[in-house]
């Protein structure tokens, strides 16, 4: 079957636009199984990111018809029949060229974060013990692979470009992963109020519906570190305690 596809082309430094490319699809074909064949015969200086082509690595991240998505999981029989294709880069963040963005800032953000510190071993031979109960609270943090579609959907980046006050849903999972890991002792909830900012997410669980591993964010991750922000700055029995401490 023949299909059209509009691609984004255009540098950070240039006009932009979309192009229009046909070409014969297969049975089974993804979106990234045909920018490959768009770029190997008809556009070889089409800039595109990818690495597994297993949807593990986040690299083929893009908007696809509007929706940000990852190409290589995308399969051409789950869009509409007899319409174009859209194919965009990531609107969230700088523009390098064609389907490629600058996402180095989710990197920086990163680092900023108060790594992993456990607390001593409780054990005699010098390990831990944990409930699995508390271990199978985080797991579903791990399967994150940063491929930053939540980040590109979130309103509070995409639409008011809030880089300096908000570091976006993907970090929520991860300071989540690390406040609720049994073994962590280190206090992150004012960083989490303040330059994390996470009163600034309005939980519309955008994120949560463009995550390719179907982490619930927005439940799992974000309101209960929001609950833990209430509870440290503005819980009024708290606030009354601590004047008599």
């Amino acid at each position: 079957m023949n299909a059209e596809f509009q691609i984004w082309r255009g540098g950070k430094d240039s006009a932009g636009r979309f192009e229009s490319y046909s070409i014969e699809t297969t049975e089974g074909m993804v979106v990234l199984d045909a920018v490959h064949h768009i770029q190997s015969n008809q556009a070889p200086d089409l800039a595109v990111r990818w690495n597994c082509k297993a949807g593990k690595c986040g690299s083929c991240s893009a908007e696809i018809n509007g929706t940000p998505k990852l190409m290589c999981m995308t399969r051409l029989s789950e869009l509409p029949v007899g319409q174009p294709v859209t194919i965009a880069p990531l609107k969230a963040f700088p523009l390098i060229r064609d389907l490629v963005t600058d996402v180095s800032w989710n990197f920086r953000v990163k680092k900023k974060i108060p790594p992993f510190r456990p607390r001593k071993p409780d054990a005699p031979d010098g390990t831990w013990r944990i409930a699995q109960e508390d271990i199978d609270r985080v797991q579903e943090f791990r399967k994150c692979i940063e491929c930053f579609l939540c980040q590109d959907v979130c309103h509070v980046l995409r639409d008011h470009q809030q880089f300096e006050s908000f570091s976006g849903p993907r970090y929520m999972v991860y300071l989540a992963a690390l406040e609720m890991h049994p073994l962590d002792v280190e206090d992150r909830i004012p960083l989490i109020k303040k330059e994390n900012g996470i009163g600034l997410c309005n939980i519309t669980k955008c994120c949560t519906a463009v995550c390719p591993e179907e982490i619930r964010i927005t439940d799992n991750a974000i309101i209960p570190l929001k609950e833990r922000v209430v509870d440290r700055f503005y819980d009024p029995i708290r606030k009354l305690f601590n004047l008599f401490k």
